[in-house]
C-alpha cells in the first residue's frame, strides 16, 4: 500500500476552499475510484490522467488506485484538480518526489497528450491558497498572467506534464510570470460627444458624485444610451481590493482579457432585453455561475429598453439593490457572488416612441400599460428619475462645446472625497450605500430642513425607503456644492428627482 497527497482549490461563487488530494495504490485488481463528491467533469479526470501520465513517458500503476478528495462532504466541480491527481498518483508510486508538493497548490487540466490546459478561477483559487497559508502554487503556463496578480504567493506555470514532474525531480524549472506592466486606462467615450440634455447631464452628474441609480425616460435618438456609456468615465478608478474583487468574478467568468488582466475601471454591462433569469442574476446546473449583475460589480448595470426585459427578470434585481449580492441556491449547494452595482435604466415613454410626443398614436391605456412593466417597488429603489426631451435647434447647442468628461470627474472626485472622509469611520464608501437608520439618527438634518420630505411623506407621495432615498440624494448635492450638510434646498431638489414621472 503506497499513499501521497497534493493540494487543490475548490470554488464555491468567490470563495475558494482548499481541497486534499489523496491516492492510495495497491490492495486490488487495476482500477480507479474517486470518492468526495466528484462531479461528471472530475469523474472522467481518471480517463484522462491516466492517458496524460503515459503520453508523457510516465508509468499508471497496474494496481487498484483509490482517489479520494477532501472535505468529502464539499461538491468537486471543473477540472481542475487533474495537476494534482496526476501529482499525488506519481508521488504515491514513488516517480516523483513529493518534497515540493508541500506548501504548494496546483490548479490544471490534462490534455491526454500531456498538455496542461487553462481553468477558470485561477485568480481566486490563489488568494484563498494565499490566505489559508501556502506559500507556492503551479498552474498552467496561460493562466501566469493571471496567477501574476496576486501578491504574497511564489507562482510558477507548466505547459506539460513532463515538465511539471522535471521540476518535482529537481531537473527542470517553472516558467515565472512576466514582469507586469503598468495599464493604461481603457478608453472610455467622453460626455463631450452628448449635445443638450442639461438636466440628463446633471443627473448624471449627481448619480456618479454619491453613486445613484438612475432612470432615463425618452424619445429614441435624445441621447440616452450615450449618457449611460458615459458613466464610467467619471467614477473613480477601483481600488487595489476593488481590482481584485471584479477581477476575481471576471476569472470565474473566463472573459479576463490577457492584454488586460486587472481590472481597473468600473465595468459596464449592458445585457439584451432577451437575456434569461440565470444569465442575468447568475445560476446554471451544478454549482451557479455568475451572472450579468456580478460582472457589473463595482461598475454599471446598463438595462437599455428596460421595459422589454419583463417583470420577472426585472423583479429578481430588487433584492440585489438593497444586498450588495447574490445568493443562488442548488442541488450541489449554494454560493454567494458579489453585485454592488449602479443600475441605469433608459426606456422610451410609449411603445410607438415617436420623435416628438405630438406624433404619438399610443392611448394613455397602452402608455399606462407599457410603463406599468416598471414595478412600484423596482422604481422606489431608482434614485433619480430624469425625461430627456428632443433637441429644437442642433446649431444652438454647437456653438458652444459640451463639457468634457474631464471637468465633470473632477468635481465628481471632489464630492466622493468628502463623502469618503465623512463616512471613513462607518466603512461606506458613497452616500448610496449608507443605511437610513444612520441617516435618520446619527445624521439626523434639522427638522426644517427636512420640513418638505415629511409633507411628501404626510400625503404619501414618498414611501419610508423612498424618504431615505431622498437624504442620501440631499447628501450629495450637498457635496457636489461644497457644502458641510445639506439644507433645504438640497432637500428640495431630491425630492424633485423622485417625484418626476416616468412618464
Amino acid at each position: 500500500m503506497a499513499l501521497a497527497k497534493a493540494w487543490s482549490v475548490a470554488l464555491l461563487g468567490v470563495e475558494g476552499r482548499m481541497i486534499e488530494i489523496e491516492a492510495d495504490i495497491g490492495g486490488g485488481s487495476p482500477k480507479v475510484t474517486m470518492v468526495g463528491l466528484p462531479d461528471t467533469g472530475l469523474k472522467e479526470a481518471k480517463d484522462r490522467v491516466r492517458s496524460a501520465v503515459r503520453n508523457s513517458g510516465r508509468t499508471w500503476p497496474d494496481e487498484r488506485v483509490i482517489l479520494g478528495l477532501s472535505p468529502a462532504n464539499l461538491p468537486k466541480v471543473g477540472s481542475g484538480y487533474d495537476l494534482g491527481i496526476a501529482a499525488a498518483v506519481m508521488a504515491a508510486t514513488g516517480a516523483v518526489p513529493a518534497t515540493k508538493l508541500l506548501n504548494t497548490v496546483l490548479l490544471g487540466e490534462l490534455a491526454l497528450d500531456g498538455r496542461v490546459r487553462a481553468v477558470r478561477g485561477v485568480l481566486p483559487g490563489l488568494l484563498a491558497a494565499r490566505n489559508a497559508g501556502y506559500g507556492r502554487a503551479v498552474v498552467p503556463a496561460e493562466s501566469l498572467f493571471e496567477a501574476a496578480l496576486v501578491d504574497g504567493l511564489e507562482v510558477g506555470g507548466v505547459a506539460r506534464l513532463s515538465d511539471f514532474v522535471d521540476w518535482l525531480k529537481g531537473e527542470g524549472e517553472l516558467t515565472l510570470p512576466e514582469p507586469s506592466l503598468v495599464q493604461a486606462p481603457p478608453q472610455v467615450p467622453d460626455l463631450a460627444d452628448v449635445v443638450g440634455q442639461p438636466e440628463a447631464r446633471w443627473a448624471l452628474e449627481v448619480a456618479a458624485a454619491g453613486g445613484h441609480h438612475l432612470l432615463m425616460t425618452g424619445p429614441p435618438g435624445v441621447g440616452k444610451t450615450m449618457l449611460a456609456k458615459r458613466l464610467p468615465g467619471l467614477l473613480p478608478r477601483l481600488t487595489a481590493e476593488e481590482s481584485l474583487q471584479v477581477t476575481a468574478v471576471h476569472s470565474i467568468d473566463g472573459s479576463l482579457s490577457r492584454a488586460e488582466p486587472l481590472v481597473t475601471v468600473p465595468p459596464f454591462v449592458a445585457p439584451h432585453h432577451s437575456i434569461s433569469v440565470p444569465a442575468l442574476i447568475g445560476g446554471g446546473s451544478g454549482l451557479a455561475v455568475p451572472g450579468a449583475i456580478s460582472r457589473a460589480h463595482r461598475g454599471i448595470l446598463f438595462l437599455d429598453e428596460v421595459c422589454e426585459f419583463g417583470p420577472e427578470r426585472l423583479e429578481s434585481l430588487r433584492t440585489v439593490l438593497e444586498e450588495g449580492e447574490v445568493r443562488i441556491a442548488r442541488v450541489k449547494g449554494a454560493v454567494r457572488y458579489p453585485a454592488r452595482f449602479q443600475l441605469v435604466l433608459a426606456t422610451n415613454p410609449c411603445p410607438c416612441a415617436p420623435a416628438k410626443d405630438a406624433d404619438c398614436t399610443c392611448s394613455a391605456t397602452v402608455r399606462r400599460r407599457y410603463l406599468g412593466r416598471l414595478s412600484g417597488p423596482l422604481l422606489d429603489r431608482v434614485d433619480l428619475r430624469v425625461r430627456l426631451r428632443p433637441l429644437s435647434a442642433l446649431s444652438a447647442h454647437l456653438s458652444e462645446p459640451p463639457e468634457a468628461s474631464a471637468a465633470v470627474r473632477e468635481r465628481v472626485l471632489e464630492a466622493r472625497e468628502r463623502a469618503g472622509k465623512r463616512w471613513a469611520g462607518h466603512g461606506w464608501l458613497t452616500n448610496a450605500e449608507v443605511p437610513g437608520p444612520a441617516l435618520r439618527r446619527e445624521f439626523a438634518l434639522p427638522s426644517q430642513v427636512t420640513a418638505l420630505l415629511d409633507r411628501a411623506l404626510e400625503r404619501g407621495a414618498i414611501t419610508a425607503r423612498g424618504a431615505d432615498r431622498c437624504l442620501r440624494i440631499a447628501w450629495t448635492l450637498a457635496d457636489l456644492k461644497g457644502a458641510d450638510k445639506p439644507e433645504a434646498d438640497e432637500v428640495a431638489a431630491a425630492l424633485n428627482f423622485r417625484e418626476r414621472s416616468s412618464g
